[in-house]
């Protein structure tokens, strides 16, 4: 008696594994079962995904295109020809003692000489200047508010020119905000669109066995046994889903990677396009598969409420 006792919890734990893993290869064999109708339902359910999650990855992209943000944020000061290199110097000094000021590097015109010479072609025409008509350059990295600083630079003796690109960092900064807010719209929208879709297949696939479910209600079967099954068959079309969304952007990935990291090198940037790493993909595909989970079950869950039996 007590051994019997004993056991009973273990074979309805066990009978309740065995259910879960019915349920997932039966709800895998209904898909190969009928593959022209799943390719389709996967088909549209990736495309639907694989739009914002594109999007998204493009943002990630430009956002590093436009290059390292210590970099973008440095303010140039340009100081007069009669500077000499000692006071560049110490100026250079005072400027990296301010509490405002994260770094600062000194370009004297002899660099700035070389590097012309280099980017530009220009060696014969360089040659031929007796005199170095470059000034010195102060490269100043700000730690927070680089327009402030870049009007207190202007107010410096040696100064002769300050540029600052906060302008147009401005903006690009608002493109990207407002395409991550698309990004967050298409994805809301469009998961709407595959949990709908997921919905519609397995709408389907109950009122195709109908007739089995009103038997294992007849003979005592909870919502929760009947739902198993078409949950487990959402996860499925979700699952194959984001791995096909993934696929797809991963070979758009290597199709542009090449092109576009020889037009950034005529630039001379070494960009490379960024694609998904394992840890991001895992989650987009287990995020997917929730979402066929849920589709599921809000389609199975209002059949099963509309045909349970009534009490007589």
């Amino acid at each position: 008696m007590n051994a019997a006792t004993a056991t009973r919890p273990q074979s309805r734990l066990g009978g309740w594994f065995d259910h879960h893993v019915y349920s997932l290869v039966a709800s895998v064999g209904r898909m190969l079962g009928k593959p022209w109708a799943t390719a389709l339902t996967v088909g549209v359910m990736s495309v639907a995904l694989a739009l914002p999650l594109g999007l998204w990855a493009a943002l990630v992209n430009v956002e590093s295109l436009a290059g390292q943000v210590q970099q973008a944020r440095q303010v140039s000061v340009f100081l007069k020809t009669g500077v000499s290199a000692e006071r560049a110097t110490a100026l250079a000094d005072e400027l990296r003692a301010r509490g405002d000021v994260a770094a600062v590097e000194l370009r004297t015109p002899e660099q700035g000489l070389a590097e012309l010479r280099e980017r530009a072609g220009l060696g014969e025409a360089i040659e031929a200047l007796e005199d170095n008509p470059l000034p010195s350059l102060l490269l100043v990295t700000p730690r927070q508010d680089e327009l402030r600083l870049a009007t207190a630079l202007q107010a410096l003796a040696e100064a002769d020119q300050v540029q600052h690109d906060a302008g147009w960092r401005e903006r690009l900064d608002g493109w990207l905000r407002f395409g991550l807010r698309l990004a967050m719209v298409l994805a809301a929208l469009l998961g709407l669109g595959a949990l709908l879709v997921v919905g519609n297949t397995v709408r389907l696939d109950i009122q195709a066995r109908r007739e089995e479910i009103g038997v294992l209600q007849l003979l005592g079967a909870t919502d929760g046994f009947i739902r198993r099954p078409f949950l487990y068959l959402g996860a499925c079309y979700g699952l194959a889903a984001g791995a096909l969304a993934l696929g797809l952007l991963s070979a758009a990935n290597l199709a542009l990677r090449a092109p576009l990291a020889e037009l950034a090198g005529s630039y001379g940037s070494h960009f490379v396009l960024q694609g998904f790493d394992p840890l991001q993909a895992l989650a987009f595909v287990f995020a997917t598969a929730v979402l066929g989970w849920l589709g599921a079950g809000l389609v199975t869950g209002h059949y099963l409420r509309q045909t349970r039996p009534t009490a007589t």
